[in-house]
């Protein structure tokens, strides 16, 4: 309930001090020129504080953007190993820009200006900054601002929400062809890197990460149920990936020379650190002729074959590792034989044959 009190300075000039008292929230008090006006905080912060608006926005005032980076950085990223680095810089630029600036303050337009300015930036390597770059930056910010609203309670609504995102390019599927994977697997056999082929072989076969691979120790590998255990992965998540055919053949022969101070099943020549492939997997490249192709893409190559041979976007999505069926909706040209088949099967159940 508010009550409203008239004051008088020393000068003679009258004020008016509203004081509300709401049972289970902290007094509110302001002091006014004029009673229309105090009459009209009052009722606007009442009804503010029953629908849970008036101290968010109170807390908006308090804090800037500064703020806002500072503290997500030390309490929540830390919780986000895998994406620290890259996030903590993302976050960065937009402190640098926006940082000085209240939280009330920040505006949908505001932040549209800032996303045009990602936009026409250059990268550290002096190149144009992709719109995929930039939706990531935009990502950033936004957990940011969804953590302020739902755990701290400085925000009312995320103002990023409300921001268009830039159009992202379609994914690259660039993947080899049957003549290029011979060659490039030759050139890998022959590398004096005896790490790389069943590195190579490895991505081909299950469509794990480079990381994944190399970061493979012994313990996970399970040549009895031919599967390895992926205990890191990019999403966070406990991962099987099954080990068959060739691939399995060329780890275990591989697998009867070990080094034994090191539990990776690709070691590097220092003590700890995975194996180094960098320089043979472009040599091999080179050998092979095979152009305009990054190790990630044996991955693509991995799915690829997937669609062609007959699995379903579901069935990929969960041999790499995906939690959703967005990222392997690129694949789904390479399998319209098996939706065509799929399609001719219900017609012919449903109208018979001719």
């Amino acid at each position: 309930m508010a009550t409203i009190q008239t004051r008088k300075s020393s000068d003679g000039k009258v004020k008016y001090r509203v004081l509300i008292r709401l049972r289970g929230y902290p007094p509110q008090s302001a002091t006014f020129d004029r009673k229309t006006d105090a009459k009209k905080w009052a009722q606007d912060t009442e009804s503010a504080i029953r629908d849970g608006r008036h101290f968010k926005t109170a807390e908006a005032k308090k804090h800037t953007l500064a703020d806002l980076v500072d503290r997500y950085v030390e309490d929540v990223l830390p919780t986000k190993p895998k994406m620290q680095q890259q996030q903590g810089a993302q976050l960065q630029w937009w402190k640098d820009e926006l940082g000085h600036r209240l939280l009330s303050d920040i505006s949908p337009a505001l932040l549209a200006e800032c996303r045009d300015k990602l936009l026409k930036g250059k990268t550290y390597r002096g190149t144009q900054r992709s719109p995929s770059t930039v939706v990531r930056y935009m990502a950033a910010l936004s957990h940011a601002f969804s953590v302020a609203v739902n755990e701290w309670g400085w925000f009312e609504a995320n103002p990023l929400n409300r921001v268009r995102k830039p159009v992202e390019p379609r994914g690259r599927v660039r993947f080899l062809g049957e003549d290029e994977r011979d060659c490039l697997l030759a050139a890998c056999r022959e590398s004096l890197n005896a790490s790389l082929y069943p590195v190579v072989l490895l991505a081909i076969s299950t469509g794990m990460r480079q990381g994944e691979i190399l970061g493979l120790n012994w313990e996970d590998v399970d040549f009895e149920r031919r599967r390895l255990i992926l205990h890191e992965t990019k999403n966070g998540e406990r991962r099987a990936v099954p080990l068959v055919g060739l691939a399995h053949d060329v780890l275990r022969s591989f697998s009867k020379v070990r080094r034994i101070d090191s539990l990776l099943v690709f070691p590097g020549k220092g003590k700890g650190g995975g194996a180094s492939i960098r320089n043979a997997w472009d040599d091999a490249l080179s050998v092979a002729g095979v152009e305009n192709f990054r190790f990630h893409d044996l991955r693509h190559t991995a799915a690829s074959y997937l669609a062609m041979n007959g699995a379903t976007l579901a069935e990929i999505a969960e041999v790499l590792g995906h939690k959703t069926l967005s990222m392997v909706k690129r694949y789904a040209h390479l399998s319209e034989a098996h939706t065509a088949g799929v399609v001719e099967r219900m017609n012919e159940k449903i109208f018979g044959g001719g």
